[in-house]
């Protein structure tokens, strides 16, 4: 089997739905990955941020693969242990009181927007359903949470959207307070807009906004489907803000590689979703869930997290002396590189992935979101890559 096999497989069966690197990754392990012709590749996406423990991570694969072997699946309609480990671990390490488990990020944001507004009209009536969100935000890729993502380009061609959500500027406080109103039933805010271009809100911001949702009664949800598990260097985002949310949404890395989403509730909407008001076919899945808990047993270790805030610090200095770098923006081991005005993010992507090295893009910035537990040597090595790609007088 070569490369060229692969790419011609899926151009004839798979819809055209993604514009692919030509790399074709058959294995891998922590990371590093090789392609079916023994090409080998240092891995700064790790996934879009979903392969957070790497490539086959030894422990993980063992949970996984013991649980595949006595159960794969049963639906929701009966118990198992895998999920109720995984809620109980992350309540554990989190302080949040119950757990519904999905199969995607777009799945978790679904179900805080029901919360949201199913609480909204119970406690203040039916006018109370509409929910806040930030310009330039990104919820995911169903019809609500495309209509609850802040970008123009994605509000195009597939209308009807659903309707009561509104979109004010990032770190504007003014421009906040003026579309409160008793309408508002939730505030949901990605505190690093990661696919708008990596976008760190401002941390006085985010106080503001909470502190008004909880005088208002007003539900405050954080997105944390590319921030959580410890991305950032704590084990949720909001830690680093010192808030609070009702409502925090995780997936991406929770699975370290198979499919999850997770609504975290407080104590204030905990009992909101009553039987038969919210389900998933396969979410709670066993294997999953016995694979993500050992992600978290990882993860939520005070010196894994001290491990990734120094690689953040030492891979943020590295990133400032590469040439043709304007700024570096981001949190944790979650990078957004502006690039000079006549560098384009794609094309240097494109070159980073012909010599070696898996990178993300966004918008016009190169994203840098490597596994968790990558080494300063695999990080060395994917920036000495980044460096002959940028310093290619073609560019």
């Amino acid at each position: 089997m070569q490369n060229s096999d692969v790419f011609e497989k899926d151009r004839e069966y798979i819809a055209h739905t993604y514009r692919r690197f030509p790399a074709a990754i058959k294995n891998g392990h922590g990371a590093q990955a090789e392609d079916y012709e023994g090409k080998k590749y240092i891995d700064f996406g790790s996934g879009i941020g979903t392969n957070s423990l790497g490539f086959c991570n030894d422990k993980w694969v063992q949970a996984v693969v013991s649980q595949v072997k006595q159960l794969q699946h049963t639906s929701n309609l009966f118990y198992t242990l895998p999920d109720s480990l995984l809620a109980e671990r992350l309540c554990e390490v989190t302080g949040y009181s119950k757990v519904f488990f999905g199969n995607s990020g777009a799945e978790a944001n679904e179900g805080a927007i029901k919360i949201a507004r199913k609480y909204g009209i119970e406690v203040k009536g039916e006018h109370c359903n509409r929910i806040i969100t930030l310009e330039n935000s990104f919820h995911g890729r169903t019809i609500t949470t495309l209509s609850a993502t802040g970008q123009d380009i994605f509000h195009q061609k597939f209308f009807p959207f659903t309707e009561g959500f509104c979109y004010v500027p990032a770190n504007d406080i003014s421009a906040f307070h003026e579309a409160v109103d008793h309408t508002v039933c939730a505030v949901m805010l990605e505190l690093v807009q990661g696919e708008s271009g990596v976008n760190v809100l401002e941390k006085e911001y985010v106080k503001m906004v909470e502190q008004v949702c909880r005088e208002k009664g007003i539900l405050l949800i954080v997105d944390e489907v590319q921030t959580g598990v410890g991305r950032t260097g704590t084990f949720l985002c909001s830690e680093q803000y010192g808030i609070y949310p009702n409502v925090v949404t995780l997936a991406k890395g929770l699975g370290a590689g198979l499919p999850i989403g997770a609504v975290l509730m407080d104590k204030l909407t905990e009992n909101v979703f009553q039987k038969g008001d919210h389900g998933s076919t396969f979410g709670g899945n066993p294997v999953v869930c016995a694979g993500a808990v050992e992600v978290v047993n990882q993860i939520a270790n005070v010196e894994f997290l001290a491990d990734v805030s120094s690689k953040s610090n030492y891979m943020r200095e590295k990133l400032l002396s590469l040439p043709h770098i304007t700024n570096v923006s981001g949190m944790g081991l979650m990078f957004g590189l502006a690039l000079e005005k006549d560098i384009k993010a794609g094309k240097v992507a494109e070159k980073c992935v012909e010599k070696g090295l898996l990178i993300l893009t966004a918008k016009e910035k190169l994203r840098i979101m490597p596994p968790l537990n990558i080494s300063k040597e695999e990080i060395d090595t994917g920036l000495d890559i980044l460096r002959e790609c940028l310093s290619d007088t073609l560019l």
